[in-house]
């Protein structure tokens, strides 16, 4: 059981660490501790000499306690050799992650540097936690994929202490708009154009679309989507695009999926435009169960080239992700980033750019080409 001194402690770290608290500003009275955690003064003042002895803060005779400067202490004194790289995403062993992980480690470690692995599982307040390590540690920069990214976020004030730190980071598949940070993703507006369009082409027209809304790469292949249906003149029917969150993705698809099977014939989809790989195979799973064949009743189109694509009886038909080469790049912009952080500590502008990587199709056997879906 945490103990109270502790529980203060840990508040006034992240207070600290989000930013509430600069280096030199005077933290919050004794009296005012004591009252808002409802403890004695001997407690407030136990954590607080924790915090002087571990230097997070500094006393100073008849003026109070203050915020110490642990970037200006920790310069002074920091005489390693070997560079540390937090490496953040929001899983590490399921699906494309483990490719993307192992591209990112094979560059970094090849040029000396140390990579600690986290996972936020999605989850913003197991982003916090991480961010509070990373920030109360010696780590060179960071390499993050952001948690549920189209929504907004509760710890953006974390970012801003890295930067405030000088403490570089990339962000890799989408990024947080509001602090328009460097990253290394896929164009995922035109992913979702593609997969599309390619349905449009082989004279599919009832296409739906299955899209995780709580981030950016969702949003952006809806977005593109959309755009395919209006370029080729296309109505869209609004029960064809079927959205979910993270928590939804076991149970929202499937059931809006058998809900539009159970339309009037003519009302069914013809075809699936599919967030991802896993969406596509949870999909299959259904239309299997309902005695539904693909292609030859209905088509289908994944997301990301994964393993999944080739491991079902039915080959996707997917739009290709670089995987480890979306690692590697991050690695090496994440490098030279800290270079330029060593050349000039109070450097705010960079020479360097985000990457986007173009999508493209990769045909398996998940679409009828036009010629065969006409002949049946």
């Amino acid at each position: 059981m945490e103990t109270k001194h502790s529980m203060v402690k840990q508040a006034i770290q992240s207070r600290i660490l989000d930013g509430t608290f600069l280096p030199h500003q005077k933290i919050s009275s004794e009296s005012e501790l004591m009252k808002e955690f409802g403890v004695s003064r001997h407690t407030v003042r136990l954590a607080i000499g924790d915090l002087v002895s571990k230097g997070w803060l500094y006393r100073e005779q008849g003026a109070g306690t203050f915020c110490a400067d642990r970037q200006a202490n920790g310069s002074a004194s920091d005489t390693r050799t070997q560079k540390n790289i937090a490496l953040i995403t929001t899983y590490i062993s399921d699906y494309i992650f483990p490719s993307i992980i192992r591209g990112a480690e094979s560059v970094l470690s090849e040029q000396g540097y140390h990579v600690t692995l986290f996972s936020t599982n999605n989850n913003h307040e197991t982003e916090r936690e991480i961010l509070e390590k990373i920030l109360s540690s010696s780590f060179d920069g960071v390499i993050v994929e952001p948690t549920k990214s189209a929504i907004s976020n509760p710890n953006l004030n974390y970012y801003l202490n890295l930067e405030r730190q000088n403490v570089p980071y990339v962000m890799i598949n989408a990024y947080y708009d509001e602090l328009e940070p460097l990253y290394v993703a896929m164009d995922d507006e035109k992913g979702g154009f593609l997969q599309t369009e390619f349905l449009i082409k082989q004279g599919y027209r009832k296409i739906a679309g299955f899209f995780k809304t709580d981030d950016l790469q969702g949003v952006k292949r809806m977005k593109g989507f959309l755009k395919a249906h209006r370029k080729y003149g296309i109505p869209i029917e609004p029960r064809n695009i079927v959205t979910y969150y993270t928590e939804e993705k076991a149970d929202k698809p499937a059931l809006e999926l058998k809900e539009l099977l159970a339309l009037p014939e003519k009302d069914v989809p013809d075809s699936l435009v599919c967030y991802n790989d896993q969406m596509a195979l949870s999909l299959l799973n259904i239309l299997r169960s309902e005695n539904i064949r693909v292609p030859d009743d209905i088509a289908m189109v994944g997301y990301d080239d994964s393993f999944l694509a080739d491991v079902s009886e039915v080959k996707l038909t997917t739009v290709e992700h670089p995987k480890s080469g979306l690692g590697e790049t991050a690695a090496r912009l994440i490098m030279e980033l800290v270079k330029e952080k060593k050349g000039s500590a109070a450097k705010k502008e960079t020479k360097q750019e985000s990457i986007l990587f173009e999508p493209n199709i990769r045909i398996r056997s998940s679409v009828k080409m036009m010629a065969e879906a006409h002949k049946q």
